[in-house]
């Protein structure tokens, strides 16, 4: 039997002048596995950046026109301050299960399994689904197979083979998963840094072109709360899956500091990439609504496949396009090692059947678990193509909702579970309680807004009974978490009557740890 000692759960923080933090809880999970700089590739990958841009700065300035840099820069503010809780709540409970544990510990079992549990995995399978079937089309396109891109079943059966494929690497190690990122993250990142350079050497030669000005980071220049809310929940998906490389942090070096540091800086790290490429798209082809413009509805789901042609020629968009289904690969293996892993914690804390928390003799890796989301992803990929063949707007900005409140779950999460650390010093006050706490509430009032916005029938491509399906694939989610959680209740009845005692002593079972 392993068992692993942590700090009993007293509803506060441990006292600052504590010798060391506590270590993570001995899941079987190979340790010392990854350092910052793979823990920043992880974090960077799972964002896929050159796919994020692609897929979401239309439409973005579909609805913030050129003030699309402001709706970036805004969007930053309260990921940034997440990730401060983020960092803070590692440092005292190193733990993959992150959101889930922090929940649990700082509030409720039944809000720790919601927001951190449910939430988090639905969130997650949801966004592969939609890297999915951009990957598979991506792909068709470059090996010369664009007749089929249209196809709606040729696109989700590619996109089927691509979620199989990450899902084995995933299943065989973190080491593997880390060494391949580093590769497709630096090809990310030099497309995009081309793509910019090629759109600001080229300003002026497509019409509709503008003149890069400070304004377009203007916060105020917005028509209206509903609108900036709107961009800002957008934003949130395009900087989000940075907090995947906390659920590796069992396995970092250094568990208690490493994953809080690599998600600062994969955070400013994103913001400088998305305002400089922004800034070059909106300057080379405007927001109009006519030919290029970023404004036009047509060219809202594929920004790259619209301007990188007449941008760097046939020859090299194609390597753009190659870099942005790369891009989606890349992320799609970062939910598989991150899902599993946030089952994994559950399991072990005795809130998820057994079988998610069982390690793999040979990989050391939650091998059911990775098998089985690569699989739920596939089978909601088939769903979600069977009932609209154009579901990527409407699994974006359900996902952006989804990710709005289990954001601002864990920055509430940090400013109660430290609340008595908070008249330690200016540090401690400014960390652990005022910046998490504007973050978590600028999140819970997008998430408010958007939600409010999101019923209406014409929101996204698609509505079932009068309501936005937007709203039913974000909203829903959380209300079917809701009824599965207390289904499930009675055979997770220690948990959720001593959840807080749970995740603080933390026994793992042989059986748990048997492959």
């Amino acid at each position: 039997m392993s068992t692993a000692q942590a700090p009993e759960a007293s509803g506060a923080a441990e006292s600052p002048g504590a010798p060391a933090a506590p270590e993570a809880s001995d899941k079987g999970l190979r340790s010392g596995s990854v350092g910052l700089l793979g823990t920043v590739a992880l974090g960077l990958a799972s964002v896929a950046p050159a796919y994020s841009f692609a897929v979401t700065l239309g439409f973005v300035t579909l609805v913030a026109g050129d003030l699309a840099p402001a709706a970036l820069l805004v969007g930053f503010v309260p990921i940034l301050l997440t990730a401060f809780a983020f960092r803070e709540l590692n440092r005292s409970m190193p733990d993959c299960g992150t959101t889930f544990v922090w929940g649990t510990r700082a509030f409720s079992p039944y809000l720790g399994w919601l927001s951190g549990g449910w939430v988090v995995q639905v969130c997650t399978v949801i966004a592969m689904t939609a890297l999915a079937q951009v990957a598979s089309a991506y792909l068709l396109d470059v090996i010369g197979l664009d007749a089929f891109t249209d196809d709606t079943w040729a696109v989700a059966g590619t996109g089927v083979l691509i979620l199989a494929l990450v899902t084995v690497i995933a299943y065989r190690g973190i080491s593997i998963a880390a060494g391949i990122q580093y590769f497709l993250l630096g090809l990310q990142l030099a497309a995009l840094l081309t793509f910019g350079i090629a759109a600001f050497a080229q300003h002026g030669e497509a019409a509709g072109a503008l003149s890069p000005t400070l304004s377009w980071l203007n916060p105020l220049g917005f028509d209206g709360w509903g609108v900036f809310a709107q961009a800002v929940l957008l934003c949130l998906y395009i900087y989000w899956g940075w907090d995947a490389l906390i659920t590796v942090n069992e396995e970092t070096k250094d568990s208690a500091n490493t994953p809080g540091r690599a998600a600062v800086i994969s955070t400013v790290v994103l913001l400088a990439t998305y305002l400089f490429t922004a800034y070059a798209a909106i300057s080379y082809a405007g927001v109009g609504s006519d030919a290029l413009g970023l404004g036009n509805e047509d060219n809202a789901a594929d920004v790259v496949a619209t301007l990188a042609p007449g941008l760097v020629g046939s020859g090299l968009a194609a390597v753009l396009k190659l870099s942005v289904a790369i891009s989606a690969i890349a992320a799609l293996l970062t939910c598989g090692v991150s899902t599993s892993r946030g089952t994994l914690s559950m399991a072990a804390h005795g809130a998820a059947p057994a079988r998610f928390g069982r390690i793999h003799p040979r990989y050391a890796t939650p091998g059911f678990g990775t098998a089985f989301f690569g699989t739920a992803a596939a089978l909601a990929l088939v769903v979600l193509s069977a009932l609209s063949g154009d579901f990527l707007g409407d699994a974006i900005g359900s996902v952006g909702l989804l990710i709005a409140f289990y954001y601002a779950i864990t920055g509430y999460a940090c400013v109660w579970y430290f609340r008595r650390d908070l008249r330690e010093g200016p540090r401690d006050l400014l960390f652990k309680g005022i910046l998490p706490l504007i973050g978590a509430t600028m999140m819970l009032a997008a998430f408010g807004r958007s939600a409010y916005d999101m019923w209406q029938p014409d929101y996204g491509h698609t509505s079932v009974f009068g309501v936005g399906g937007v709203f039913l694939l974000g909203i829903g989610s959380i209300l079917l978490g809701v009824v599965v959680m207390l289904a499930y209740r009675p055979r997770a009845r220690r948990f959720f009557a001593h959840g807080r005692a749970e995740v603080a002593r933390v026994t793992v079972t042989d059986d748990v740890l048997a492959g």
